[in-house]
C-alpha cells in the first residue's frame, strides 16, 4: 500500500514537472528612481547564491581571496574595487555603505568605526600640517573638542564663524590655504538649524567644499546635497542604527563639486587630484565617487578606523526602519516642546520647529511640517533652559525616572544630560556664554516612549524646580 502511495505521488510529480509555467520575475536589485521608504530597505541588498538567505549576512572574515595572481595585482594598485582587507571594505558594511548614499542622494558612502572617526577622517582626506578649516560656531561639542585638540596636534586649524547669515565674516575667516567649510543641519544640543543654501553659496564662491553633519538631521528629515553641500557625515551610532547598541560612523560623498576646477583656483586636494603613473588621478580612476575613494584608501585605510561587520550589520537594519522612527521622534518631540514651553519652571525651550521660534520659518522651509500640522520637522534632540540655575538643572535631572541620565542622542530611548557641567565643561566661559549654554539649560533626546509618560515624568521632575529666578 505504501509503495502505491508513493508511486502514485511521484507520478503526480512528473505531471505537475510537465506543466509549462511562465519564467518567474527575477527580483530587483536597481533600486534607483524608487521611493525614500523602498530604498531604505531594499538599497545595497544583493542576492545570496548559496543559501537564498532573504537578510543579507555579517560577513565575519578579516580578508578575501584572490582569483589569481593578476587580481592580486589589479587589486593592490587600485585598478579593482573589489576589497583586499577589512580594513578598507566589508560586504557586510557593503551594504549600509549602499543603503546610506542612496538615502542621502550621493554617489559613494564609506562606513568607519564612530562618528567622530567620519569628521576626521572627512578632514583628513582634504586637509594636512599647515591647512586650515572654517566652520559654523554652534556645532556638537564633542566636535569642537576634536578640532581644539586633535586637530590642532596635527597643525590644522579651525575658525568659527559666529553669524552665519553674514557674508563678511565669512570671508574674513577663510584663508588661502582654507581646504572646507564645515556645520551641522541642526546644531546639538540647542536645535539652532542651519541655513545650508546660504553657506553652500558661500563655500562654492570661494572654490571650497561644504563639509555637513546630518546626524540629528537624518536623512529621513533633510537632504544636505539637495541644499547645496558637497559631503556628508554621521554618527551612525544615533538616528540611523537607532537603538543605541552600536557605535559607527560615515562619509558620503555628494559626488558634486568639481575637485580639478578648485585645484586650478588655488584650493590643492593632492589625495584627490594627484596623478599616478600608469593610473591617473583619483577623479580619473572614480570619477563623482573620487573624495570617497581617497577617504577609504588613503585616510581609513591608513589610520584603521574599522567598522565592526556586527555593527554595520545592525546599521543597514536600523536604517529599514528610519523614516517610520523619525516621524514618532517628531511628533513626540513637537508635543513635548509645546508642553514644556507653557511651564512656569521652564525659562527657555530651544526647539526650532515651534511656531514661536525665531527659527520657525527657516525650519519649516527646509524640514517642511509634521504630519500633525503642529510645527517644523527638526528631529527630537533639542534644549530646554530650566529656572534656578546649577541647582534647578540638577533636581530636574535628579527628578528623572522614565528619561535616562547618559551622553548620547537618537535612541528609542529618551535622555536628558546637562551640556555645561559634560560635553561643554572644558570650554572657556565666554565661548559657552556666546553659544547659549547655561547653567539651567538640558540637552533632551526623545526617544519613541509614549509621549504621554514622557511628559508625566518632565512634570514630576519639574515639581522640584522653582517658577522663579
Amino acid at each position: 500500500m505504501a509503495t502505491t502511495e508513493h508511486a502514485g505521488t511521484e507520478h503526480a510529480g512528473t505531471e505537475h514537472a510537465g506543466t509549462e509555467h511562465a519564467p518567474a520575475t527575477p527580483p530587483n536589485l536597481n533600486w534607483e528612481g524608487f521611493d525614500f521608504e523602498t530604498r531604505q530597505v531594499h538599497a545595497g541588498e544583493y542576492p545570496d547564491l548559496n543559501t537564498g538567505l532573504r537578510v543579507p549576512p555579517i560577513a565575519l572574515s578579516a580578508g578575501y581571496v584572490f582569483e589569481d595572481f593578476d587580481d592580486q595585482v589589479d587589486r593592490f594598485a587600485g585598478r579593482s574595487i573589489d576589497p583586499i582587507y577589512s580594513r578598507q571594505g566589508n560586504p557586510t558594511n557593503s551594504v549600509a555603505e549602499a543603503r546610506l548614499a542612496s538615502l542621502e542622494g550621493g554617489s559613494v558612502s564609506v562606513a568607519v568605526s564612530s562618528g567622530q572617526a567620519a569628521i576626521s577622517s572627512a578632514l583628513f582626506t582634504l586637509a594636512q600640517g599647515g591647512d586650515h578649516i572654517v566652520s559654523t560656531a554652534s556645532i556638537y561639542g564633542g566636535t569642537r573638542i576634536l578640532f581644539g585638540r586633535s586637530l590642532k596636534r596635527f597643525g590644522i586649524e579651525v575658525d568659527y564663524v559666529w553669524d552665519a547669515e553674514d557674508d563678511a565674516e565669512w570671508d574674513r575667516a577663510i584663508r588661502p590655504t582654507t581646504k572646507a567649510i564645515y556645520t551641522e543641519t541642526i546644531p546639538n544640543p540647542r536645535n539652532d538649524v542651519t541655513d545650508l543654501r546660504r553657506i553652500a553659496a558661500v563655500a562654492a564662491r570661494h572654490n571650497l567644499p561644504l563639509i555637513v553633519d546630518n546626524t540629528v538631521g537624518s536623512p529621513a528629515l533633510i537632504r544636505p546635497f539637495e541644499h547645496g553641500a558637497n559631503i556628508v557625515v554621521h554618527s551612525t551610532t544615533k538616528f540611523l542604527t537607532g537603538h543605541g547598541a552600536a557605535v559607527g560612523g560615515a562619509i558620503v560623498d555628494g559626488g558634486n563639486f568639481d575637485w580639478e576646477a578648485a585645484e586650478r583656483a588655488g584650493r590643492s586636494f593632492p589625495l584627490i587630484t594627484a596623478v599616478k603613473p600608469g593610473l591617473g588621478s583619483m577623479v580619473d580612476r572614480f570619477g563623482t565617487g573620487a573624495y570617497a575613494r581617497a577617504a577609504r584608501e588613503a585616510v581609513v585605510n591608513d589610520i584603521g578606523p574599522t567598522l565592526s561587520p556586527f555593527n554595520g550589520f545592525l546599521l543597514h537594519q536600523g536604517m529599514e526602519t528610519l523614516s517610520l522612527r523619525m516621524e514618532r521622534h517628531v511628533e513626540s518631540s513637537l508635543e513635548i516642546a509645546t508642553w514644556l514651553e507653557q511651564q512656569p519652571s521652564v525659562a527657555a525651550v530651544d526647539y526650532a520647529g515651534l511656531p514661536s521660534s525665531p527659527l520657525y520659518e527657516l525650519a519649516a522651509r527646509d524640514y517642511g511640517i509634521a504630519a500633525s500640522g503642529a510645527g517644523a520637522r527638526t528631529g527630537s534632540v533639542f534644549g530646554v533652559t530650566v529656572r534656578g540655575g546649577i541647582d534647578g538643572a540638577r533636581a530636574f535631572v535628579d527628578g528623572l525616572s522614565v528619561f535616562s541620565r547618559m551622553t548620547g542622542i537618537g535612541d528609542t530611548r529618551s535622555m536628558v544630560i546637562h551640556p555645561l557641567s559634560s560635553t561643554h565643561a572644558t570650554f572657556e566661559p565666554e565661548i559657552n556664554d556666546r553659544l547659549g549654554i547655561t547653567p539651567g539649560l538640558l540637552r533632551l533626546s526623545i526617544g519613541l516612549e509614549s509621549p504621554r509618560d514622557l511628559i508625566a515624568d518632565l512634570a514630576q521632575a519639574l515639581a522640584g524646580v522653582p517658577t522663579a529666578g
